[in-house]
């Protein structure tokens, strides 16, 4: 299932990853650029216990993307 998730705070972010643990494909949106860059780029801007390691497994597998593009989610 694709799934879009709008805020990649602590809610979204974790939600978002324990969504694409599950098997779905998840595209997570957020209007702050900085952010977004930080997670294709493996860095995980809050502490949650094993969240690095769960984004890290789905990212390698293709199943959770992050994306400022709000457009490229709705699409999603």
């Amino acid at each position: 299932m694709k799934i879009t998730i709008f805020g990649s705070g602590y809610v979204g972010l974790v939600t978002g990853a324990c969504l694409a643990d599950a098997g779905n494909d998840v595209m997570c949106v957020d209007i702050d650029a900085g952010k977004i860059e930080r997670l294709n780029n493996g860095q995980v801007p809050i502490y949650e216990p094993g969240l690095e390691k769960l984004i890290a497994t789905n990212r390698e597998a293709g199943r959770i993307s992050f994306t400022t593009d709000i457009d490229a989610g709705v699409s999603h």
